[in-house]
């Protein structure tokens, strides 16, 4: 069983704005709202991939009833917490002409520790061995930065396999729990390792070293132009086939599915590439966080370019 964890999640709001300028009028020509935060991303990308999860998310208010709402109507199990306050709405502009997405992002409620402590109380008492936990996205208002460190120890003591896709000081505590797969990008594995990563062959040198402190595998995304993937065996670098850019919003959390969805199917390392480069191409081709079809995947896994490093 694959679940999700979404401690900040949002209802994203995504706007088309043709010619955004700032301090003028802006007319917005198209609009759609989708339940969003990074775990909650993951967990509509493996629905529509053919898989199965359960979305553990704080939700509040009338905002969190929405999110809710809309993930049912996707067919997605959501494992319900109540949060300390109204979810937060973030607002992406999308602009055609200038060919730039800009997020506007609210910081959401507090979280208490007991609401914290319940929740992950709960998870732990449900996983069995085997089981997949992906920890995503930002930590709530309140939340300690060693929230996914904790998590994510409590989870693999539970047999869980761990997947983290975090920035800063919580994705620095989260690894000390080495999780099963970590996923920076290359900004963010910058910030952890505090140099500039200017070429593939030092993304590939700090992923390394990651997997050699004891991390099961390091998935670096590189936006357009690709991934690097690091195992204890292997370092792959994986090519993304160019597409037409509709929103890069979620992009990642779409790597992260196809990789927990690759794993409970256990596929190979590099039927696992393939679906994530595919699944990352063809989720950047739609409008604001809508997952992209099956078939939109499948139709690009043929042009997804693998080298071993």
């Amino acid at each position: 069983m694959i679940y999700t964890v979404t401690l900040n999640p949002a209802l994203d709001k995504t706007v088309t704005v043709p010619g955004f300028a700032v301090d003028e009028v802006n007319r917005v020509s198209d609009l759609r709202e989708d339940p969003g935060g990074k775990g909650i991303n993951v967990s509509k990308v493996i629905a529509k991939l053919g898989g199965g999860s359960r979305a553990l998310a704080l939700l509040g208010g009338t905002t969190g009833a929405k999110i809710e709402a809309l993930l049912g109507e996707e067919g997605i199990d959501v494992w319900r917490f109540e949060a300390d306050g109204e979810t937060r709405t973030n607002l992406k502009v999308v602009d055609p002409v200038l060919g730039t997405n800009t997020d506007i992002n609210e910081p959401g409620p507090q979280a208490s520790s007991e609401r914290l402590d319940r929740a992950l109380d709960e998870l732990v008492g449900t996983l069995a061995k085997g089981d997949l936990v992906v920890l995503s996205g930002s930590l709530p208002a309140g939340a300690p930065v060693s929230t996914y460190e904790r998590w994510a120890g409590a989870c693999a003591k539970a047999g869980a396999r761990v997947f983290l896709d975090a920035d800063g000081d919580p994705l620095t505590h989260g690894l000390r729990s080495l999780p099963y797969l970590a996923k920076p990008n290359d900004a963010e594995l910058s910030r952890l390792c505090g140099r500039s990563l200017e070429d593939v062959g030092s993304v590939a040198q700090e992923a390394r070293k990651l997997v050699e402190g004891g991390i099961g595998m390091v998935v670096v995304s590189m936006g357009g132009a690709g991934a690097v993937i690091a195992t204890p065996e292997r370092t792959i670098r994986a090519r993304s086939p160019k597409v037409r850019v509709g929103s890069t919003v979620g992009a990642g959390d779409s790597v992260v599915a196809a990789f927990a969805y690759a794993c409970e199917q256990g596929l190979s390392l590099d039927e696992a590439a393939r679906l994530a480069m595919a699944t990352g191409a063809a989720n950047v081709m739609q409008s604001g966080t809508q997952a992209a079809e099956r078939s939109q995947v499948d139709a690009l896994l043929d042009r997804v370019e693998l080298q071993d490093l």
